[in-house]
């Protein structure tokens, strides 16, 4: 039943509690719930339960627009509504189209994020630790309903393609070296010692069960499974990862062309750069050379060191000339992730209240040295001021919006074009200044226009451009594969053939979401320009970046309109 004057912002945040009842790895994120030593269930009823509530919500927003149409006058209100109304949209097209049956990939899936819970849960007190331990102890019990879960998925012939399966069984190989669930339960206590190392060893145990059945019941019937997954399921994926029908007419097709505009692009940047840091060179041959004698520092910790030195700098530099940063958004911290974790960068944003920082995480793959000029740029991106402001800031506001519209309602085009946009601030504001990192920030930018062309082109098996060169030449107008994809980025990336490898993967195991950075960085640079066109002389960068960072969670679908009116 509906309360009467109810709004969406209250809708939206009775659906967060709702969730987080249903998810308690949701109510860590956030910080909330904080002796909450549940995990989710993974298995089918547990499927069933999230899209049951999902359709609640959405009878009850809609009764609530229904019973007053004025809330639509008020921005905020209906921000929120449009919002939950798109995000639990394309969460039920993706339930109705069996995704869940089916979610295994190197990234984001149920095993991970069990696993990656444990990173986020407060262990300053023995109590703390009490709540680890049994937290740990229910680790088996989740694996075993996410089994379930792929079993009915196989049933049903819903499957995915042997690399996802291959590379995960990976991952898991290397959590169990450690272990992993024993390496953290030697960190606790000795107060609940006994407890901790039981539920460790379980926990280690159920690891290689999902190993075992990932390699030897689930691969072999996934034989033969593509790894394209086409138009349909590509149209569902990249609604969900970008707010925004993207399958309808030729929106697909015109992010592909455009994508491959911006290689182009990117392309004549970079070869000017490389000639003028090596005259001669390519711009491969050029991040080859910066790999091996341009700045690097030596070391894991003194790595960790360098770079939270370098979002500390940032946030003295940026506060008050471009942002306005409460003291809160002020704290981040820079963290070395665990083995076995994919092999790109990541974030991980503070709890609500700000109990638990915002994090910046640093995959090693077994390195001990650490050339700069491919890492400053993705600092800015992962750190400050990219998702650290945006996150940290969302947080921040998020008693004068809604809990639902800055965490759970989050868009990847939104978050990641922000990120994006924030390394190319950077670079407009002059701060790409050490040997190389010039170069290392348009070899970010490559690789996000790239993504859209692979990711595009291989799901939907488009035809190499015309235009094509390289690796490529010998292949304009037939379909993109995953092996052209990956020789295709080798031959125009600066990066290690392990992060390449690990990012095909990637691809192919989350379509849609490798498009997000750009399409939503374009996005954000044409609301930008839009703003600054209606204000003329009156525009004030700092203000309008805060007002934008205030606004909370967007698709594209009303990104770039309610950038502009700021």
């Amino acid at each position: 039943m509906t309360a009467p004057g109810a709004t969406p912002r209250q809708v939206a945040d009775r659906y967060v509690d709702a969730v987080c009842d249903l998810d308690p790895i949701v109510a860590t994120s956030l910080g909330t719930r904080p002796g909450d030593d549940r995990l989710p269930d993974p298995s089918p009823a547990g499927i069933e339960a999230e899209a049951e509530l999902t359709r609640r919500t959405l009878a009850e927003l809609d009764a609530v627009l229904a019973a007053d149409p004025a809330l639509d006058a008020d921005p905020v209100e209906r921000r929120c509504a449009r919002l939950l109304r798109e995000r639990l949209g394309a969460e039920l097209l993706a339930h109705d189209a069996g995704e869940g049956f089916r979610a295994l990939s190197n990234l984001f899936s149920p095993v991970h994020s069990i696993r990656s819970v444990f990173l986020l849960m407060p262990t300053a007190t023995d109590d703390d630790w009490g709540v680890v331990a049994r937290r740990m102890a229910r680790v088996p019990e989740a694996y075993r309903g996410y089994l379930d879960t792929l079993r009915e998925g196989a049933r049903r012939g819903l499957l995915v393609a042997p690399r996802q399966v291959s590379t995960v069984v990976g991952q898991l190989g290397e959590w169990l070296s450690g272990p992993f669930f024993a390496g953290l339960a030697a960190s606790g206590p000795d107060a609940v010692r006994r407890d901790l190392d039981a539920a460790a060893r379980a926990a280690d145990a159920a690891v290689a069960e999902v190993r075992d059945f990932l390699r030897d019941e689930y691969l072999p019937r996934a034989e033969g499974t593509p790894d394209a997954v086409g138009r349909d399921r590509y149209a569902v994926a990249a609604r969900r990862w970008n707010g925004s029908d993207l399958g309808a007419g030729q929106g697909l097709e015109e992010a592909y062309a455009w994508g491959w505009g911006e290689h182009r692009r990117l392309l004549a940047e970079q070869r000017a750069e490389a000639e003028a840091l090596r005259p001669g060179s390519s711009p491969r041959e050029a991040m080859a050379w910066l790999d091996e004698h341009g700045p690097a520092v030596d070391g894991v910790e003194a790595i960790r060191q360098r770079l939270q030195a370098m979002m500390d700098e940032a946030i003295t530099a940026l506060d008050g000339t471009h942002f306005d940063l409460a003291e809160p958004v002020r704290r981040v911290e820079a963290m070395i992730a665990p083995p076995g974790s994919a092999a790109a960068p990541y974030y991980t944003r503070p709890a609500q209240d700000f109990s638990r920082p915002g994090r910046t995480w640093l995959p090693t793959l077994g390195r001990e040295r650490f050339p700069l000029w491919d890492l400053v740029s993705i600092w800015y991106h992962e750190g400050v001021p990219g998702h650290h402001l945006q996150l940290a800031q969302w947080a921040y506001v998020s008693g004068d919006l809604s809990t639902y519209q800055t965490s759970l309602g989050s868009v990847s085009a939104n978050v990641e074009g922000w990120a994006l946009y924030a390394e190319r601030l950077m670079d407009e504001l002059g701060y790409l200044t050490e040997p190389g990192a010039r170069l290392g920030y348009l070899d970010a930018q490559q690789l996000r226009a790239i993504r859209v062309v692979i990711d595009i082109g291989m799901h939907l098996r488009l035809p190499v451009p015309a235009d094509a060169e390289g690796v490529l030449a010998g292949h304009r107008g037939e379909p993109w594969t995953p092996e052209l994809a990956r020789a295709f980025a080798g031959e125009h990336l600066g990066s290690d053939p392990a992060f390449l490898d690990s990012e095909l993967i990637r691809y192919l195991g989350l379509p849609g979401q490798a498009i997000s950075y750009k399409l939503g960085e374009r996005a954000w640079l044409a609301g930008r320009a839009a703003a600054q066109r209606a204000r003329g002389a009156a525009f004030d960068l700092k203000a309008w970046h805060m007002a934008a960072l205030s606004q909370g969670s967007l698709g594209l679908d009303d990104l770039e309109a309610e950038l502009a009116a700021l």
